[in-house]
């Protein structure tokens, strides 16, 4: 089994910025990659970022430039930090992890997802 503890979602205003956090543990041992979704309400849920074992990384256009995924291959823990964001970035923001694909990520397990909600 596998569990994703989240944290380090909040209210932001408009071009603030936050950190979010996501350590897993248990059965990871074929899971090579994690990631970070989001969904706000009414949308579907959108891959905002992913990041493999070996560090190579991809975005969602829509946060490209602004958000930046890493991660700690010690700890199991993977970030994302979420600068100059927009109202549209509000949503609950699920970490995952998963396998790492040669034309995508496919995840397998998530967590509890934290919300962020940017607003003045």
């Amino acid at each position: 089994q596998v569990q994703l503890v989240e944290s380090g979602g909040g209210l932001v205003q408009p071009g603030g910025s936050l950190r979010l956090s996501c350590a897993a543990s248990g059965s990871i041992f074929s899971l090579n990659a994690m990631g970070w979704y989001r969904q706000a309400p009414g949308k579907q849920r959108e891959l905002v970022a992913h990041i493999s074992s070996g560090g190579s990384t991809k975005y969602a256009d829509s946060v490209k430039g602004r958000f930046t995924i890493s991660r700690d291959n010690a700890k199991i823990t993977v970030y994302l930090q979420m600068n100059s964001l927009k109202p549209e970035d509000t949503a609950v923001y699920y970490c995952t992890i998963g396998r790492h694909l040669d034309n995508g990520y496919d995840p397998k397990n998530w967590g509890q997802g934290t919300q962020v909600t940017v607003s003045s």
